[in-house]
């Protein structure tokens, strides 16, 4: 039988909820600045057909798609996050 002390489950658990909260932050960031960059993608990609700039469409279209994966990634952390605590 393996006992521990109360003070190494203690810090076993505070560990444990502080990867959670981090993942948890981990996933929002990812989520926030994907729909930053979606947004900055979108605004200059108008510009771009405004000016008739293919260059801006082109770097607004990246930049769009940047946001998408950001927010992606976002979305699969917060996953392993709940099948983790299942």
């Amino acid at each position: 039988m393996n006992l521990q002390a109360p003070s190494s489950l203690f810090l076993q658990a505070a560990t444990e909820r502080i990867k959670q909260e981090m993942t948890t932050m981990g996933s929002t960031m990812d989520k926030a600045k994907g729909m930053g960059n979606e947004a900055m993608g979108n605004v200059k990609q108008g510009v771009g057909k405004m000016t008739d700039s293919e260059r801006l469409q082109a770097e607004g279209k990246v930049q769009e798609l940047k946001g998408e994966a950001q927010q992606a990634k976002g979305e699969v952390k917060e996953q392993v996050k709940k099948a983790g605590n299942l």
